[in-house]
């Protein structure tokens, strides 16, 4: 497992990223005097909605990600392979996270927020598509 040590160090922080994020929406909302759950009305222009957003986005974006890196590993995927895919999604899910959290236009749906999550898809994709060949050879 040594061979892969980059991507567990990825994968790590993005598990960190996530609960990080879930520390900081919990505390801003109790902060605010605002329930925990949803933030409504859903409202980019408001701080506890981006905050309790970029949460559940990492927490959703998690698991696909996560899943076919650790089968990845098992399979033997090169490991340089493996580990410039998870470096290039924690640095787009990185920015994804700066760019939500900032506000403005850049984090509205349809700009730069939304192609960070398209192009987070994509690398997953190409994650699994990797795996599922180096799984069938």
């Amino acid at each position: 497992m040594a061979a892969y040590s980059y991507s567990i160090a990825g994968v790590l922080l993005l598990c960190l990223t996530s609960i990080v994020l879930a520390v900081h929406s919990g505390s801003s909302k109790g902060r605010a005097g605002a329930l925990s759950g949803p933030v409504l009305p859903a409202d980019d222009d408001n701080p506890l909605y981006r905050i309790d957003r970029v949460h559940m986005n990492a927490v959703e974006a998690l698991t696909p990600f996560v899943v076919p890196a650790v089968l990845a590993m098992m399979v033997g995927v090169r490991p340089a392979v493996l580990a410039a895919l998870v470096w290039v999604y924690v640095a787009i899910r990185l920015a994804h996270v700066a760019i939500y959290l900032r506000g403005g236009d850049a984090a509205k749906g349809g700009s730069v927020r939304t192609i960070l999550y398209v192009a987070g898809a994509l690398v997953t994709i190409a994650l699994i598509v990797t795996t599922m060949v180096a799984a069938i050879r």
